[in-house]
């Protein structure tokens, strides 16, 4: 059996952050798992419950975070993630990645733990670059909707290095390109569940803009992989975790329309205000450091994702 660890998952009753708890279980932890399920849900957690060595508690982590026992490892996963969120909770997205993180980060300076933030692919925001490496400065609208998320996590990023820096706190920083798999919300907003739900109804699908602008998808497991070893690597600087398989929005709406069998047409509609029109990640770094790199095809992933969307369309 494995060295027994503890790790506190902020936001982990949300889309990644259950994927991640689950990892942390196999792999021998006892898991609290903090969250004010906003946007997270206790059914993505619930067949957790029955396992001894992990505790829910409903909380909102921009308030001061006590946990009683000695803790090793915070993975900061707590903030709305998909626009159709941090627009509808523009105030909560910026104070949980200012204040929650300053909290969670506090709690890894009291318990001497190892600090992860699950920072975001949207620091680099409409990319002049491409694809992107993680020395890239990024080009983004602080004043524009989508800046409550992306500058969000721009702090999120400075505050991290800097309790690294002055308090000695050991850190690491993920950098998260698109992800998709099982317990992603219907009604989250981002393309593949958008694209599932409405394929799987027979409705139109909706593309954004002319559906030439690009996405790199990650299935999740692969993610969550990435993540974890970097969580026990010692690197301190931000890492992209995600899969440089570059698709456009057009393509993919295609490939998952067919994957259904259904009989939906491809609508197109505006273009979100400062949607980005590239994003794919150099993974040089995780390569290098962390010997990772997606597995899982994307034909694969989708096919995992919609048994479960099926399951889930009435």
């Amino acid at each position: 059996m494995p060295q027994s660890h503890t790790s506190v998952v902020t936001g982990g009753a949300g889309f990644l952050g259950s994927h991640l708890c689950e990892r942390l279980l196999n792999e021998g932890h006892a898991v609290v798992c903090l969250d004010n399920l906003v946007t997270g849900s206790i059914e993505n957690i619930s067949h957790l419950f029955l396992n001894p060595r992990f505790r829910f508690v409903q909380y909102d982590v921009t308030n001061f975070i006590h946990v009683p026992e000695p803790v090793d490892f915070i993975f900061h996963f707590a903030s709305p993630a998909s626009p159709i969120d941090y627009l509808k909770l523009p105030i909560q997205t910026l104070k949980v990645g200012s204040l929650g993180t300053h909290k969670a980060l506090g709690l890894a300076k009291a318990k001497k733990a190892r600090f992860l933030l699950a920072s975001t692919s949207e620091t680099y925001g409409d990319p002049l670059e491409h694809p992107q490496r993680e020395e890239y400065w990024g080009n983004v609208n602080p004043v524009g909707p989508r800046g409550v998320y992306d500058e969000a996590k721009r702090f999120a990023e400075a505050m991290t290095m800097a309790y690294h820096r002055y308090h000695g706190v050991e850190t690491r920083i993920v950098r998260i390109f698109n992800t998709y798999g099982e317990r992603m919300r219907l009604n989250d907003g981002r393309a593949i569940p958008a694209f599932m739900s409405q394929a799987l109804r027979n409705e139109d699908v909706t593309v954004f803009g002319d559906g030439s602008q690009t996405r790199s998808v990650c299935y999740v497991s692969d993610l969550i992989d990435g993540i974890y070893r970097l969580m026990m690597s010692d690197y301190s600087l931000p890492v992209n975790i995600g899969n440089p398989d570059e698709v456009t929005m057009l393509q993919l709406a295609k490939e998952i329309v067919a994957l259904t069998g259904s009989k939906s047409r491809i609508v197109f509609k505006e273009l979100p205000t400062d949607d980005p029109k590239v994003r794919q990640p150099d993974t040089t770094k995780a390569r290098s450091i962390l010997g990772w790199e997606a597995k899982v095809q994307r034909r694969q992933g989708l096919e995992r994702t919609l048994a479960y969307f099926r399951a889930k369309v009435k």
